[in-house]
């Protein structure tokens, strides 16, 4: 299992026996440089959705994302520079309102506000998996830092039941007064998720009554995708140590998307100077369609267990 930096691009490259697990884009990424160029999806524009009247704001580059992750069977999982909303961008975490004061920036639609490298990254390679850490700096108008970011992507070597890549993510504000929401404080907006259309596409997700213990929760979404010639897909759990677990799932499926959102509905987060917000999530890219709900409960067991040592931030 290898961690390497691309000399050419500056990105990160996670590989398993010589063929590539994922891309950590830390590099900023234009749109010359797409890596799939297919036509927009079929999509109704909702009220209040950022993609309106002029999708030309939208075709920002961009850097720190997941993209592609690839399947078990070497077929692209993730989609970037979607026609229909460009600036949805693989697996990233952002948030579509990130207040400054009395100011709004959009993280996830890349404006105002930006997650920008401060070069600083850890790269271990090893038999079991390969991980890059990385700090960002999120830069309001380009100029200012108000928050710090530490992620740490880990992908660990495939076995027959699958690949579990391991996210973790650290938050710790630089300014004072900045708040961090989903869209309308009801929609999108966390572990941002845009895959690629597949030929039966199949959403599913779970989360137990608040009063089941342990209170599991998950996501699927599995189909035929290009390349592959069989059906495959990709699980996100959530950790129940995120704050305010369980996260609301929220679907587009004209989108290929499902994700895990944060913070809960109605709520701004604050972010403070001397308090980090810890983020944690695993995805386990399959063969076949989803799981059975026994299965994937053992997953999220597995995930979620005192015997499971999570990812440690090295800076």
């Amino acid at each position: 299992m290898q961690a390497v930096e691309d000399t050419e691009s500056g990105q990160i490259i996670l590989t398993e026996d010589g063929n590539t697990i994922l891309r950590y884009n830390y590099k900023t990424v234009y749109e010359k440089d797409a890596l799939d160029t297919l036509p927009a999806n079929k999509y109704a524009v909702a009220v209040n959705d950022t993609f309106m009247a002029n999708p030309s704001i939208y075709a920002v580059p961009r850097s720190n994302y997941i993209h592609p992750i690839y399947g078990l069977y070497g077929e692209m999982l993730t989609r970037d520079w979607s026609k229909d909303h460009p600036h949805h961008r693989g697996i990233y975490w952002a948030w579509p309102e990130v207040d400054f004061g009395n100011k709004r920036g959009d993280l996830h639609a890349l404006q105002i506000v930006f997650a920008r490298p401060t070069g600083k990254i850890n790269l271990q390679s090893g038999p079991a998996y390969s991980q890059v850490e990385a700090e960002n700096l999120w830069m309001w108008g380009d100029t200012i830092p108000i928050v710090r970011e530490v992620a740490i992507i880990r992908a660990y070597r495939s076995t027959p039941q699958g690949r579990v890549i391991d996210l973790a993510f650290r938050f710790v504000a630089i300014k004072d007064s900045i708040t961090i929401a989903r869209r309308d404080t009801k929609l999108y907006g966390g572990l941002n998720i845009r895959m690629h259309t597949p030929i039966e596409q199949v959403i599913s997700f779970h989360t137990d009554s608040a009063n089941m213990m342990p209170q599991r929760s998950w996501s699927d979404l599995s189909g035929l995708f290009a390349g592959a010639g069989q059906p495959s897909g990709m699980m996100v759990l959530q950790h129940h140590q995120n704050p305010g677990y369980p996260g609301e799932w929220i679907q587009y499926p004209d989108l290929s998307w499902v994700q895990p959102t944060f913070p809960a509905s109605g709520t701004r987060f604050k972010l403070e100077k001397d308090q980090e917000l810890v983020l944690r999530y695993r995805i386990i890219v399959h063969s076949g369609f989803k799981p059975d709900n026994d299965t994937a409960a053992l997953l999220w067991d597995a995930f979620n267990s005192e015997d499971t040592k999570g990812l440690m931030f090295s800076f």
